[in-house]
């Protein structure tokens, strides 16, 4: 683990999972739990070369390398400061040979990273629509939350071009704009074939959707059983405390 020096506003977290860490900036936009459960729900084959589309910090990016043996993985990230820090975090982890972060527009990763050759493309997109109020362009909370620098169909139609025949895609996105992702995947021949809803709760309406889709693949679309987050009582549900790799906290009487 190499040394970096922190600049206002940062801090190093721990990720609990093969001694990594990552910088995030507490005024900027921090990873969520959203990412944390599509980075467990991909499932890589040894030595995939992967594309991270709005890798944002380069939390997935970290968490694929260190569930899965990859080959490279590439995060794309439009804004220069965030990418900068996600880049910071690849080399405070000692990781360059396998990964690398590129400060570009995601609508131009086809043409520098090349088309139809990737094994898995994930994305965990800006979910809300532009255009719903004032929203500042340079707020970078706004620009991760709002389709300001792309749309919704900009990370399908690029994770198309950029995946090779049977590759993968996976996404995480909001159950609200279900219809909208469907319908944008199969017309860029992405065939869904998995899908997962998750619940705050037992009897709660889900508040994410994880989707799994293969290029040019045949329609079969699974679904999978719920993930819920949390128990009655407010604690995690066992599935979540093993995707983070938490020991369940002992009740104290």
């Amino acid at each position: 683990m190499r040394k970096v020096t922190l600049k206002e506003n940062e801090r190093i977290d721990d990720l609990q999972c093969k001694g990594l860490k990552i910088i995030q900036n507490t005024k900027g936009f921090c990873f969520g739990m959203d990412a944390v459960l599509l980075a467990n729900f991909c499932d890589i084959k040894d030595n995939s070369e992967i594309v991270d589309l709005g890798t944002g910090t380069g939390i997935i990016p970290l968490l694929l390398w260190a569930k899965n043996k990859v080959k490279k993985i590439y995060g794309v990230e439009i804004q220069k400061d965030v990418a900068q820090m996600a880049k910071r975090s690849v080399f405070m982890n000692e990781l360059e040979d396998f990964i690398e972060i590129l400060n570009i527009d995601l609508k131009e990763a086809p043409d520098i990273l090349g088309i139809n050759k990737y094994d898995v493309v994930t994305s965990n997109p800006p979910y809300m629509v532009s255009g719903s109020g004032a929203i500042n362009p340079e707020d970078k909370k706004a620009i991760s939350r709002h389709e300001i620098m792309c749309t919704l169909e900009d990370v399908i139609r690029v994770a198309s071009r950029l995946l090779r025949h049977n590759g993968r895609f996976f996404l995480v996105h909001r159950p609200h704009r279900i219809v909208d992702v469907l319908c944008l995947l199969r017309k860029y021949k992405l065939e869904p074939k998995s899908l997962r809803f998750v619940h705050p709760r037992v009897g709660e309406k889900p508040n994410l959707i994880l989707i799994k889709s293969i290029k040019a693949s045949k329609p079969e679309l699974k679904f999978l059983k719920p993930l819920y987050v949390y128990n009655e009582d407010g604690s995690y549900t066992d599935e979540i405390y093993e995707i983070y790799g938490m020991e369940r906290k002992k009740d104290v009487k």
